[in-house]
């Protein structure tokens, strides 16, 4: 295991070293929390498939292959669908609205009255994110040091908070796409044909598993379905995946170079089903599902491969992990705090001064004080799947409809948005209660409670200000503030 473990070992240090050169490069506030709004298409593409397949995405995805077969791509493939909408549909807009979180879109539509209640339900979904991809250390680093749990979880986060701490957006992008890269060939270019061969070939695997496992929807129309609400409208509101959107250089960037990462989705998804498929033909008994991705790395992968597919493993995590903490500081940040003290910041990015520096430290204050917090809570809970489970469902039920209906509907006013987060958080957090964490009614539930109030109190009160509909299209039009940093080259 000496050159695996020393595969793994550059590729941490290295991705510390990424973060102390991004820290020279983040100056001001816009460079720090959105790379100065100037990636290029390889960059953005690059990083924003980066950060939606994270470790779920990567040995749940697999895991899901074990257990159902082909159909197991069905999670990440819509993860992959959601991406695609977002960027077709409302990523060029949302990129010209020239802002930092979702919470400062909603006060610009509504008229600044939405801001502390859907920052406080964004907060606790990045929250969780971030801490379902911190748990996910410990798996990784069990199979490659037999590391205690919380030793793994200190380990793995503390990088993670290193280098985002230090250069923020800047280095969460130029490590992600050193994890997109590793990742590709880790995953895509080695694991997925070496499980195959190591299976028989697609032949030998149809005649040892039952036919079940290459039906397509062999998972469930349900279940299916509410992947497609947990996690296709998930990717079209998530803090952490907006955050990505406002770092493009040009609306055709935000359009063109999340459709590339979109697709790239959809082929990974596949891959991870196929690759637990042929871990099922090799190991039929396993006690769980989510062993499957470690156990073919380790038993079926040659020396430096297999320390290469584990550092794809480490970098799938990673990126999600690193990049749902930049979103819970900047939440925490900029819509909670910030406006409890009553200094909320203006959304445009100014010349770098004093002031815009101080900025940045507050910022880089909030990223590591939110790293302790991910760590700790970690280190408390064993259940991933029940807390990303939470997470989602308080991000859709809460947010979806005002978020969506603010983008979609004119009619819309800050009464019905605040009613919607209000009424469908509240239904989602006591329906769970009710059902069950996994279960699907809270989510169906609840997001129909909130659609239904959104468009009740909407039509019961005034309609928004004209004044403030007119601003708002101004910036949906582009002719809002513009960032200093938007006449610097695009980086590609």
């Amino acid at each position: 295991m000496a050159v695996d473990y020393t595969v793994i070992v550059v590729y941490l240090v290295g991705m510390l070293a990424v973060g102390w050169w991004g820290m020279r490069r983040a100056k001001s506030k816009s460079e720090f929390l959105v790379a100065g709004r100037r990636l290029g298409p390889t960059m953005y593409s690059g990083t924003m498939a980066a950060i939606v397949l994270g470790g779920a995405s990567t040995i749940g995805g697999v895991g899901l292959g074990y257990q159902y077969g082909l159909s197991g791509a069905w999670m990440v493939f819509t993860i992959g669908l959601g991406l695609l909408a977002l960027s077709v549909f409302f990523s060029a807009r949302i990129a010209r609205l020239k802002v930092y979180t979702v919470s400062e879109m909603l006060d610009l539509r509504y008229g600044g009255r939405a801001g502390v209640i859907s920052g406080v339900v964004m907060w606790a979904y990045t929250l969780m994110l971030a801490v379902t991809s911190t748990i996910a250390y410990a798996t990784i680093f069990d199979v490659l040091f037999d590391m205690n749990r919380t030793v793994a979880i200190v380990l793995g986060g503390s990088i993670v908070v290193a280098y985002s701490t230090l250069g923020g957006m800047w280095s969460i992008t130029l490590t992600d796409m050193v994890q997109f890269v590793v990742k590709t060939i880790g995953v895509l270019l080695l694991l997925l044909p070496i499980a195959v061969v190591k299976a028989g070939g697609f032949s030998e695997m149809k005649a040892q598993l039952p036919t079940e496992y290459f039906d397509p929807l062999g998972i469930g129309g349900e279940t299916i379905f509410t992947y497609v609400l947990i996690y296709t409208f998930g990717m079209l509101i998530g803090q952490d995946i907006w955050q990505r959107v406002f770092t493009a250089g040009s609306d055709r960037t935000a359009k063109w170079g999340g459709t590339v990462a979109g697709t790239y989705c959809l082929v990974y998804a596949l891959a991870g089903a196929v690759i637990g498929t042929a871990a099922k033909v090799l190991y039929p008994k396993l006690g769980s599902a989510d062993d499957a991705f470690a156990t073919i790395v380790k038993d079926e992968l040659p020396v430096g491969v297999r320390g290469l597919v584990l550092a794809a493993a480490l970098a799938a995590v990673m990126s999600t992990s690193s990049g749902a903490l930049i979103a819970c500081a900047t939440v925490a940040n900029n819509d909670i705090w910030s406006r409890l003290r009553g200094a909320v910041a203006s959304a445009s990015d100014a010349t770098p001064s004093d002031e815009e520096r101080d900025e940045v430290r507050g910022n880089r204050a909030f990223i590591l004080i939110m790293g302790i917090a991910v760590i700790c809570t970690a280190i408390a809970l064993n259940n991933v799947i029940e807390a990303l489970t939470v997470a989602y469902n308080l991000l859709v039920g809460g947010l979806l409809v005002p978020i969506l209906g603010g983008l979609l509907w004119k009619r819309g006013t800050a009464q019905g948005a605040l009613a919607a987060v209000a009424v469908g958080g509240l239904a989602v957090i006591g329906l769970m209660a009710s059902y069950g964490i996994l279960a699907n009614e809270p989510i169906y539930y609840g997001l129909l409670s909130s659609l239904a109030v959104y468009v009740i109190v909407s039509l019961a009160t005034p309609a928004t200000d004209p004044a403030v509909l007119a601003a708002w299209r101004e910036r949906l039009a582009g002719r809002g503030s513009e960032p200093v940093s938007e006449s610097v080259p695009a980086h590609q």
